[in-house]
């Protein structure tokens, strides 16, 4: 097929990107709600790494779609109003986890921890986006869980962990282990060995 065929399907390149950013976005947060379904209920360690373990075993299956989503931004391309909800997929599952966390009592870390005023004003945008009732503290922890996890996904998809980790499934889990005990899941766990 000669690549001007595409343009059959998709009037202009613009277009055909916000179809693969779309669909790679709903594919990744498809994983990663199923992934959470299956391990639902109030074990909080064992969902969060759940999801996180699912959009891992995404982007390793499907690196291109990833970094279409997730590396570097395609220069004069706008992501379009419409790939906004299938973004959020992902972040509203992992705010949503803080929301069960608060109603188990878990504590959160940042209660202790000054957040900006300027950092403040951006929080209710998370929280709408996500639909999640959180407090300003928990929206800071899910924006850090959100980043850890991409972070660590592209560190090792994009090369950055070559010759200084070798077993990557072990390193992720303990990285993800970390993020999760951080939030608040499995404090019971810890408390109990």
């Amino acid at each position: 097929m000669v690549s001007s065929v595409v343009y059959r399907y998709f009037p202009s390149r613009y277009e055909l990107l916000t179809a693969l950013i779309f669909d790679a976005y709903w594919v990744a947060g498809e994983r990663a709600t199923n992934a959470g379904l299956e391990s639902r209920g109030g074990d909080l360690m064992g969902r969060w790494l759940s999801i996180a373990r699912a959009v891992r075993a995404w982007a390793i299956e499907s690196p291109h779609e990833y970094a279409l989503i997730f590396g570097t931004p395609i220069p004069g391309y706008v992501d379009p109003r419409d790939t906004v909800d299938p973004a959020a997929v992902i972040p509203a599952l992992l705010l949503g986890l803080l929301v069960d966390a608060t109603a188990q009592g878990c504590p959160v870390a940042w209660s202790e921890r000054p957040i900006p005023k300027a950092v403040r004003v951006d929080l209710p945008n998370v929280r709408t986006a996500a639909a999640v009732p959180l407090t300003d503290e928990a929206s800071i922890q899910g924006a850090m869980a959100w980043a850890q996890l991409i972070g660590m996904i592209s560190f090792e998809l994009f090369g950055h962990l070559a010759n200084i980790i070798f077993d990557y499934d072990a390193h992720f889990d303990c990285q993800m282990r970390n993020v999760g005990l951080d939030l608040g899941f499995g404090r019971a766990l810890v408390q109990r060995r």
